[in-house]
Order: structure tokens, then sequence, then C-alpha cells
């Protein structure tokens, strides 16, 4: 594990295509909670956004207000390029540190975020995943149910996040998905965080 997982350290894997991660589209957990929202303007944000599969299905759906965020500079230049036409409108898209990020939200997703993060830093994510959403907001998506040598990725288990996510939020589901890609089946979780 690089010491450091900083902009230079994730433009590299993903210069290097060394991405095991990436499905190269959205996942279905996430295209079937995007499929049950009504309202297209929610405030969204995908934070670690890397190739921004799930931009693309969200703005075919027609929803307005999407935020991206990603610390490697060279993934956010190829969105605001792929996305031309929609930023600045429907979608911003910004390069920088997560945890720095100021903004207020109806829906976080989590798509391969949480596992990316050195897991020294998993109690201030849950933190600034709270402060960042607005009151009955909602953090949403998928965590990994299971250990990785090395990382990043990093694993985890259901007993874990739920000890993690208990500590702030009150209204929490963490559920095995039915819907899973194979390669993951039964080994990724559903969770759903109301503040």
């Amino acid at each position: 594990m690089s010491s450091k997982l900083d902009s230079q350290y994730w433009n590299d894997r993903y210069r290097n295509a060394e991405t095991g991660w990436d499905i190269g589209y959205a996942s279905p957990p996430l295209t079937n909670y995007f499929d049950q929202l009504t309202d297209k303007n929610k405030r969204i944000l995908i934070p670690g956004c890397g190739n921004g599969y799930e931009v693309a299905y969200l703005l075919e759906k027609g929803f307005q207000h999407i935020t991206v965020i990603d610390i490697a500079p060279e993934l956010t230049a190829i969105l605001a390029k792929k996305y031309a036409p929609n930023v600045g409108k429907e979608l911003t898209i910004i390069t920088g540190d997560f945890f720095e990020h100021r903004g207020n939200y109806d829906i976080i997703i989590e798509q391969t975020f949480f596992c990316a993060l050195n897991p020294s830093l998993r109690t201030q994510y849950v933190e600034k995943m709270f402060d960042l959403l607005a009151p009955g907001g909602k953090l949403v998506g998928v965590l990994f149910n299971r250990a990785f040598e090395g990382g990043p990725p990093f694993g985890g288990s259901r007993e874990e996040y739920e000890n993690l996510f208990a500590k702030t939020f009150s209204r929490r589901s963490i559920e095995p998905c039915y819907n899973s890609i194979p390669p993951r089946r039964d080994v990724e979780l559903f969770i759903r965080m109301e503040k």
C-alpha cells in the first residue's frame, strides 16, 4: 500500500489501468435505487467519482443537481470533456479533497469511495458524510463485505460498519445486496443512512 493515497497515486492507478474495482458501467444496486427516485431536483453528491458511470445514468434519467468530486485531476479533466454540455448546468465537477469539501446534499452516493480510503479515516468519513447531508438527507450505496489483502481497496464487515455508523446515524440500514453483479454476489452490502 502506498503510504500516501494522494492525487498522484490515484492518477497513476487510473493511467495504468490498475482499477480492478471499475466494472465499466453504473452498478446495478445503484441504478435500481436511482430508478426509484421521483424527485429529479434532489442535490446529489458522488465523492471519489472515478470514471463517473453513475453521472451518465443520472443525467440520462433527468436529474438536475449532480456534484462529483475526485482528488485525481486527470479523472476530473476527462469527465469535464465527456460531460461538457452538462457542466455548469446539471453537473458540477470538483477536483479536490473530499474532507475539505463544503456543501449541502439530499443524497450522497457511496460507490467504491469508502474502500479506497485508508481505514484510519473511516470515523472522519462518517462524520463528514453526516455534515454534508441536509436534514433528512441520505448516504446510499454499496460497501464490500469481505477482506482484501493490502489495499486499496480496503474491505470490512457488516458488524464493523454497524458499529462505525451507529455513532452518528440513528436511522440506518445495512443489508446484503440482492442485485450485485455476479463477481460481487454475496460480498456487497447496500447501505442507507439517514440524517
